[in-house]
C-alpha cells in the first residue's frame, strides 16, 4: 500500500504542482481514507521526499540503461536528453523549479544527491568521449564537469515552464560539446543536432 500511496502522490504531484495537491486529493484520488496515507506518512513532507527518491532511482536506473546501450559518447548526451523528455513531456511546470519554491528543504536533499551522481556520469561521458576522439585530449574533466551541471541544475531550478527548460537545456548541451569537442566530436555533434533537436 504504501508504494501505492507514492507512486499515485508522485504522479500527482509531477502533473499538478506539489504545492496544489493535498493529502485529502491524494486519498479521494485513491478511494482511500486521509488516515490510511497518515499510516504510512506523518505528513506531505514525508510523502514527497519519499516521492523524490522514487523519481531519483527511476531516472537514475534510465541513465544506466542508457549508457549501457555503448552509444558513442555525444549520441549518449543525446539520448538521455530523449529519455529525460519522454520522461517529462506531460508536466507543463518544472518539477525542479517547484519543488525549489515551495519545499527547499527536500529539494536540497535532492540536488545533493543528483550532483553526486550527475557528477559521475557527466565525468564517465567526457572520459569516454576522450578516448573515441571526439572531445580533446586537454579536456579539464573536473571543470568541463562542474560548469556543465551547474548549467543544467540552473536551468531546472530557475526556469518555470518545463518546455522553455527543455529547450534552454538543448542549447546548453551543444555549448558543453562544442567546447571540448575535437572536430570529429563537431561532426558528431552536427549530426545529432539535425536527430534531436
Amino acid at each position: 500500500m504504501k508504494e501505492k500511496i507514492i507512486k499515485k502522490a508522485t504522479d500527482m504531484f509531477l502533473k499538478l504542482g506539489f504545492k496544489s495537491v493535498t493529502m485529502d486529493d491524494i486519498a479521494c484520488e485513491m478511494c482511500i481514507s486521509k488516515k490510511t496515507i497518515y499510516k504510512y506518512f506523518s505528513n506531505k513532507e514525508k510523502l514527497i521526499e519519499e516521492g523524490t527518491e522514487v523519481i531519483h532511482q527511476k531516472i537514475h536506473s534510465l541513465m544506466d540503461e542508457v549508457v549501457s546501450k555503448n552509444f558513442n559518447a555525444i549520441e549518449e548526451n543525446f539520448e538521455m536528453r530523449k529519455m529525460f523528455k519522454e520522461m517529462f513531456q506531460s508536466f507543463d511546470h518544472s518539477p525542479a523549479y517547484q519543488l525549489k519554491k515551495h519545499y527547499p528543504e527536500i529539494y536540497e536533499k535532492m540536488m545533493a544527491n543528483e550532483i553526486e551522481d550527475c557528477n559521475k556520469m557527466f565525468s564517465q561521458n567526457i572520459v569516454k568521449g576522450i578516448q573515441q576522439g571526439l572531445y580533446r585530449q586537454e579536456t579539464d574533466v573536473e571543470s568541463a564537469t562542474k560548469f556543465y551541471y551547474t548549467l543544467i541544475f540552473s536551468i531546472n531550478e530557475n526556469t518555470q515552464l518545463e518546455s522553455d527548460a527543455y529547450k534552454l537545456e538543448g542549447k546548453a548541451l551543444e555549448y558543453h560539446t562544442r567546447a571540448i569537442a575535437t572536430p570529429k566530436g563537431i561532426i558528431e555533434l552536427e549530426k545529432q543536432l539535425i536527430n534531436y533537436i
